[in-house]
């Protein structure tokens, strides 16, 4: 009745406005559904911080792997799942999920380590199915006692590069007859119900041969290297012949009651190294000497008095490594290793060895590189008391009592390389007591109560590459240097003093780390010159360092810096500026107590002497206030860290910032103001496409410094403050917006505008319902500029996009100036050359934004970005510098657009080839989204 009612023309305009409101409202809803904060998981890459884990807790990867994500509180592991990048290296799952479905990691196919404490207790056959990359899987459950884990026989077929599977605190009694992939290395059931090695055989068969005397290996039966069978509690058997046929590079028992002489019988074959710390046992074990190949030992934690009991003598041949630490050791029999001629390391350190070295002539073998006597109240090392050890590479003398060293006590050792006399007691060090040591590369005295240094106490050496020095009060430094220190680490706990004459002493260093209350130089008018510095660590609870005194050491630029950390609590207010730094990758600021005041201005002087920089973490820093000018000049940001900061109001304008927000964001331990000014932050992290934004579901607000109370932020914006206020303005706006243009359109006797409009509803309606539509398009790319600017885009930007391949990217252009057909209305064909667009291209310029054509183009194309999601591209591309406030709208344009859609190429920003290849790729990509 309501449509017989109303005339025709008011019909078409009530359909067409319902058609808007109505696709407005689904794309609304489908925006919202899109989020990149994941509720309780970390995404991190570690190639852009390493040093992550020291701010957020995150479980462990393995070398060479990156992209990482570690979620906890799992219950749904389906709904988690869906959030987590498809090609996340290291995937770690810490909740509930009793039992693994089929396929559960399929879209991961780039996953090469899974970390799994879910207290699973049941494996399907194809749980695993599609992780063709991974090669490391735990199955971690920490809890007191054991939790049942039935594993289907056929579960790991399907991994086919396996290196490392581990259980820790599952028992496995409902499994049996499992099939191990034949790629697989190492094998852990760590803290698991074992009772004795004949279960290995109903739970791995292909491990071990037949009972049988004939050793008839399986065909692809796998090799392992390791097997840790460590804290199996009630392991207490080995009988004949349960290892029958297993060949081992590595067998662990840490802290089970088994003990060696349970294993000659056992069967096993082709051992090279055993570990039994803290066993228990008491004497070494000379029943070993049966495997004739046995090479490393470790009977560290033990109650080990004497090597020796009853004049029995065990022979180990070829054992190269033995471990003794941790035991009650007080004398070294002769006899005993001098029956180890293959021997070449030897820890026994935390033993009673002390107070005087005593080493009988011929203890050792002239084989040893290796020699480690820490904390074994040492306090003197005797006049050739190592002379013998003529090929040792390694001596560790770290936590003993030892006060002073003379040039007799190193004697003999020219291979040595590495020595540690760190925490000890000396005090002097005499001249000349390196000289016997020309091989050295790294020296360690930290923890010492050395009063000053002086560069003739470390000739010597040729090579010293590696220094460390520490002292506890104050610690003087004198020249001169070695001339080849590659890294140099200072502690005092009161002042460290450098005392400069003349030259450059530090021309190769790489790395300098300074820990200290106050830094000196002297005299005043010296400097230090550091050229070939990478890395910068500068660390002191009251750390006095000015900014004359940073010129004084840095009087130069830092050409190679990458890493700059400094974290130092300090009482009085400095100033601290970044010159000279044009590699700075990495910043670490910390405790810096010139921040107290004017922060945002202070941090927004700091950060544009460093436009390059890719991480920044800032921590304790009392920031307070944040806004756009602070990071305005990071246009290579990728990762950005708040740790410890209190009261934190985040100023609305930082939404300009958006679309060049870094790749992550990270929120550790951040405590905001309660105010309405900060209610985009919600809606930011759950809809930022390029950005992972972590820790702000978790964040508390405090409404005043007397507010003790734990209100989360988002709980608050979303009872006391309008929700959705911009997001609404914006669709009322775009509405109007539409409505202007739509009206004029109205008067006109051919109604094709509304084909149009049903098409854009049409196409809408089919990428809610999960279609693509193919073929609808008959150009790439539409190209809006203005007529001052057509020489420019007809000469340079057209024969790149245009030409066919290799000399061009072979697209299909739309120029208005070309491609509209003579006496056709402008106004039709610009709606319908955009319709038939994959993408819209606007060079804007001043001259661009004065055209009122250009200004309808913009706002053209920002409609069909909005009104046709996944079908249609914005790209904006800045010719000359623009204040951003006079392109319409763009703190709303922000929100649809990501940082790759934008492209500046004014004051020589960007160079041209660079630019020309960004633009294909992303061109390129937009394609393939469409298709």
């Amino acid at each position: 009745m309501l449509k017989e009612s109303m005339p025709r023309m008011e019909r078409h305009q009530f359909c067409s406005v319902l058609l808007i409101l109505i696709l407005l409202t689904l794309v609304s809803l489908t925006l919202t559904g899109w989020a990149w904060t994941i509720p309780d998981c970390i995404i991190a890459d570690s190639l852009l911080f390493p040093n992550l884990s020291y701010y957020i807790p995150f479980c462990t990867s393995a070398p060479g792997l990156h992209l990482l994500a570690s979620c906890s509180n799992v219950k749904n592991l389906n709904q988690t799942l869906k959030r987590v990048p498809r090609n996340t290296e290291v995937l770690c799952l810490q909740g509930m999920v009793p039992t693994l479905p089929a396929k559960a990691f399929i879209r991961f196919h780039s996953l090469q380590l899974l970390r799994l404490q879910l207290r699973t207790t049941s494996v399907t056959s194809r749980t695993f199915q599609g992780l063709d990359q991974l090669q490391y899987l735990f199955f971690d459950h920490h809890a007191p006692c054991c939790l049942s884990l039935f594993l289907s026989p056929n579960c790991f077929e399907s991994l086919r590069s396996l290196s490392s599977l581990s259980f820790q605190g599952y028992c496995l009694t409902y499994s049996q007859s499992i099939y191990l992939p034949t790629s697989l290395r190492h094998l852990t059931l760590r803290n698991s119900c074992l009772t004795k090695f004949q279960d290995l055989q109903r739970l791995f068969p292909d491990l071990l041969l037949s009972t049988s005397s004939t050793p008839n290996i399986k065909p692809g039966a796998p090799f392992l290297e390791t097997l840790d069978l460590s804290y199996n509690l009630q392991l207490k058997q080995a009988g004949v012949r349960d290892l029958y046929g297993l060949t081992l590079h590595s067998l662990i028992l840490d802290g089970t009651p088994l003990k060696a002489l349970d294993l000659t019988d056992s069967g096993l074959l082709h051992l090279h190294f055993l570990s039994l710390v803290g066993t228990g046992i008491e004497k070494v074990p000379a029943s070993l000497t049966g495997y004739s190949e046995l090479r490393a030992l470790d009977l560290g934690k033990n109650q080990i008095q004497n090597i020796l009991e009853n004049g029995e003598i065990p022979g180990y041949k070829a054992l190269e490594f033995l471990s003794l630490h941790d035991n009650h050791l007080q004398t070294l029999p002769t006899r005993f290793l001098h029956t180890l001629p293959q021997l070449q390391k030897l820890n026994l350190s935390m033993n009673k060895l002390g107070p005087i070295l005593e080493l009988p002539e011929g203890l050792f073998s002239t084989n040893l590189k290796v020699l480690d006597l820490s904390y074994n109240q040492l306090c003197d090392v005797p006049h050739g008391a190592l002379s013998l050890l003529s090929q040792l590479q390694e001596l560790w003398l770290s936590g003993n009592n030892i006060s002073s060293l003379s040039n007799e006590s190193l004697q003999g050792l020219r291979q040595l390389r590495t020595l540690d006399l760190s925490w000890n007691q000396i005090k002097v060090l005499k001249p000349g007591w390196l000289s016997h040591l020309p091989a050295l590369t790294t020296l360690n005295l930290l923890g010492t109560y050395l009063e000053y240094i002086l560069g003739i106490q470390l000739q010597g050496p040729k090579m010293l590459r590696h220094l460390q020095l520490g002292s506890y009060p104050i610690l003087d430094i004198y020249p001169p240097w070695p001339p080849t220190l590659l890294s140099l680490e200072i502690q005092a706990e009161s002042c460290i003093q450098f005392m400069i004459h003349s030259g450059q002493p530090f021309l190769f260093l790489e790395n300098l780390t300074l820990e200290t209350s106050i830094l000196l130089l002297k005299p005043d008018n010296i400097t230090i010159h550091f050229p070939s510095l990478r890395r910068l660590t500068l660390r002191g609870y009251s750390f006095i360092f000015s900014t004359s005194q940073l010129q004084r050491f840095f009087p130069q630029q830092l050409p190679l810096l990458e890493h700059f950390f400094i974290w130092c609590e300090n009482s009085y207010a400095v100033d601290l500026y970044l010159f000279g730094m044009p590699r700075l990758r990495v910043l670490e600021l910390g405790y810096l107590n010139f921040f107290y005041e004017s922060s945002t201005m202070k941090l927004e002087m700091l950060l544009k002497e460093v436009p390059q920089l890719q991480v920044l973490a800032l921590s304790h820093l009392n920031l307070r206030n944040l806004s756009v000018s602070s990071f305005k000049s990071l246009q290579d940001l990728k990762l950005l860290l708040f740790n410890s900061e209190r009261a934190l109001e985040m100023n609305s304008n930082l939404q300009e910032f958006i679309p060049q927000m870094p790749q992550y964001v990270y929120f550790s331990d951040v405590t905001f103001t309660c105010q309405c000014e900060a209610s985009w932050l919600e809606s930011w992290a759950t809809r930022a496409p390029n950005t992972f934004v972590y820790g702000l579901e978790k964040s508390i607000c405090i409404a005043n410094a007397s507010d003790y109370s734990k209100t989360l932020l988002f709980s608050f914006l979303a009872t006391n403050c309008p929700h959705g206020t911009e997001f609404w303005g914006f669709l009322t706006s775009f509405i109007l917006l539409l409505l202007l243009i739509i009206l004029p359109l109205i008067s006109c006797p051919k109604w094709s505008w509304l084909h149009h409009l049903w098409t854009l509803f049409h196409t809408c309606w089919w990428k809610l319902c999960g279609h693509r539509l193919r073929g609808q398009f008959n150009y790439d790319v539409f190209i809006s500029y203005c007529e001052e600017d057509q020489a420019w885009v007809l000469e340079e930007l057209v024969p790149v996009l245009e030409k066919a391949p290799p000399e061009g990217e072979g697209l299909r252009l739309c120029l208005p100036a070309r491609d509209f057909g003579i006496g056709n209305d402008r106004m039709e064909s610009m709606i319908a050359s955009m319709g038939k667009s994959r993408a819209t291209l606007c060079v804007l310029t001043g001259q661009a934004l004065a055209s009122p054509w250009c200004n309808l183009e913009l706002r053209l194309a920002t409609y069909h970005l909005v009104a046709r999601p996944g079908t249609t591209h914005l790209l904006l591309l800045f010719l000359e510098p623009l204040d951003r406030q006079r392109l319409h709208s763009y703190h709303r344009l922000s929100r649809w657009l990501q940082k790759e859609d934008y492209f500046d190429l004014s004051q020589g920003k960007v160079e041209w080839n660079s630019f020309c290849e960004q633009l294909k790729r992303r061109l390129s990509k937009a394609g393939q989204e469409r298709d």
